[in-house]
């Protein structure tokens, strides 16, 4: 596993055997973690991926980073709207180095958020649809009302999601889950969604839902190459 500092964000990569235009995953950790968390899954998900498991901008501790500020409040957590649209311009642009950089598979990643790393996702998939082939989005929650939500690009709707929320999340209650489930139902075509008895983690089983869900797209974002 090699870390690097060339393109706009540091990040770990974990290559596969066969790395010519191998489909490429693009992970994105939450909110005080770093680029260490999410890739140590890649071991245990589809061989065949390239993985990028990127550091968000914004340090707040020592080996701690964030993509946009939060702040906790007894009536839940506040979000710097402002700060949020400008990291997912700063995503979006270190996405576009990623894809000229490794070229993979239809030049389109995929996503795999955790927290706030699952609303980055989204941000993405709404202002840059034509970069995904796919997003997985865990244990997070939809980007605030103020989004502009009614200038979304058509390509939306063909983003396939896998959504998965744990029923017993003390940090972003399944109440958030379900919201982003209501809305993606009538918003994508392919939507995939899991609630599992747990925290805010990712279980076990939902590694697997994972590796089935990447195995049955594969071939066709193969397709589009």
């Amino acid at each position: 596993m090699l870390q690097r500092r060339h393109l706009s964000l540091t990040y770990l990569e974990l290559a596969p055997a066969k790395p010519e235009q191998a489909p490429l995953m693009i992970m994105l950790h939450g909110y005080g973690s770093n680029e260490k968390d999410l890739v140590q899954l890649a071991p245990s998900l589809r061989p065949e991926f390239r993985y990028i498991s990127a550091r968000a901008p914004q340090e707040m501790d020592f080996g701690m980073f964030a993509w946009f500020p939060l702040e906790f409040t007894p009536t839940g957590i506040r979000v710097d709207h402002g700060e949020a649209q400008r990291a997912a311009g700063q995503l979006i642009g270190f996405i576009r180095e990623i894809i000229a950089e490794y070229q993979p598979a239809g030049n389109k990643v995929f996503l795999m958020g955790f927290s706030q790393g699952t609303v980055m996702s989204y941000l993405t998939a709404f202002l840059a649809p034509e970069l995904l082939h796919g997003v997985i989005a865990c244990s997070g929650q939809l980007p605030e009302k103020t989004f502009p939500y009614d200038a979304l690009k058509p390509a939306l709707r063909k983003i396939p999601f896998l959504v998965m929320h744990g029923s017993f999340d003390e940090v972003l209650p399944i109440a958030k889950g379900l919201a982003a489930k209501a809305w993606l139902e009538e918003h994508v075509d392919d939507l995939t969604w899991r609630e599992y008895p747990m925290a805010h983690q990712i279980a076990d089983s939902g590694i697997e839902l994972i590796c089935s869900w990447l195995e049955e797209r594969v071939p066709e974002a193969s397709e589009k190459a």
